[in-house]
């Protein structure tokens, strides 16, 4: 299918037909070959008007805080309001055999029956910060389509978990009752990241859920004692030179089962508050702008790291350079300075 083919069908094409069309770009977008690559640049242009409107949350916890159960509930319960809700969920790859079970869709069974519900697994291919390699990509892709709210769910690793946050207009995490006592709330990592903070699972123990609640308050004040300035209220000069206060939003915490569905109706409140004061105050749009550089830097990383590989002079010596390591003889770093004078040399 030629790109032209694959824009029609995201952009106007029925719902089976888009739905085909979408597992078909993001395919074509995580593919490694030359041709598809190039294909997918020209998709992604093609697609680039028609995005931008959707919100994007990101979704983040350890492994068992009931990632997709939440997302499942909320998913159900924003279509219901008559939103179109898309979700990319990043299962984590094998170190063995790089292959990855894919579970996410199966567990959201009930959302995945719904027709306007996009369920996307993909493997993180080893890639860190919680999420695959494209995933950027297969959002713009569900924008596109008309999905005016996307979910992205990362693994589930620990506090390095960040990669989500800067690909996302909100950050929510979510944390168990019991996960840890008063020094566990205010490990920095992904809780100083955090816009908005979840206590699931709060019907199994609720005592445990509300202390939890107020640790990580407490946790985020002495964060935000800080002086983070995206985290704070600021004066800017308005129309005719008149100061004007613009609010910045304050990460808050919260709490709710996603197993039962209480809470969503607040939660989904918090949400649309954020969305509101990050539009007014100009943040999000210069969240989105940084991320988008962020993108294109971390591309241009890739691309380079792939040209060093591909690199005649590289691959011709990389053999017994990379023995010599492994044996002990040569250092890596001086074994890394070499290899990287051999690109030099082969500019000169």
């Amino acid at each position: 299918m030629n790109t032209a083919v694959l824009l029609e069908h995201i952009t106007q094409g029925d719902v089976l037909r888009q739905r085909r069309a979408i597992a078909k770009a993001i395919t074509l977008l995580e593919s490694t070959r030359v041709d598809h690559r190039a294909q997918g640049d020209e998709l992604l242009t093609a697609l680039l008007p028609h995005t931008g409107r959707a919100l994007r949350l990101g979704i983040s916890g350890v492994p068992g805080v009931g990632k997709s159960t939440f997302i499942e509930s909320l998913g159900v319960f924003l279509i219901e309001k008559g939103h179109r809700v898309a979700v990319l969920a990043v299962d984590p790859s094998s170190s063995v055999s790089g292959g990855s079970i894919l579970g996410d869709k199966t567990r959201m069974e009930r959302l995945a029956g719904l027709s306007d519900a996009y369920i996307r697994p993909s493997p993180s291919g080893g890639t860190l910060g919680g999420v695959a390699e494209k995933t950027r990509e297969a959002m713009l892709v569900c924008e596109a389509a008309g999905y005016d709210v996307v979910l992205i769910e990362t693994v589930g690793v620990g506090q390095s978990e960040t990669a989500v946050s800067g690909m996302t207009d909100m950050f929510v995490l979510l944390q168990l009752p019991n996960a840890g006592d008063d020094l566990q709330a205010i490990k920095k990592g992904v809780m100083e990241l955090a816009d908005l903070v979840v206590i699931n699972k709060a019907d199994i123990d609720p005592h445990a859920a509300t202390r939890a609640r107020v640790q990580i308050q407490t946790a985020l004040r002495l964060l935000g004692l800080q002086g983070n300035p995206q985290r704070m209220t600021y004066v800017a000069e308005g129309a005719g030179g008149a100061a004007s206060t613009l609010a910045r939003w304050q990460p808050r915490v919260m709490q709710l089962s996603g197993l039962q569905g209480q809470g969503l109706d607040a939660f989904w409140q918090a949400v649309t508050e954020f969305q509101a004061t990050q539009t007014a105050n100009g943040a999000l749009t210069e969240r989105r702008q940084q991320q988008a550089l962020a993108w294109m830097w971390e591309r241009i990383d890739a691309g380079l790291k792939a040209a060093f590989r591909a690199h005649a002079q590289v691959r011709a010596a990389l053999p017994d350079i990379t023995q010599s390591v492994t044996q002990g003889h040569l250092p890596p770093s001086t074994a890394a300075r070499r290899l990287l004078a051999l690109t030099a040399e082969g500019q000169a």
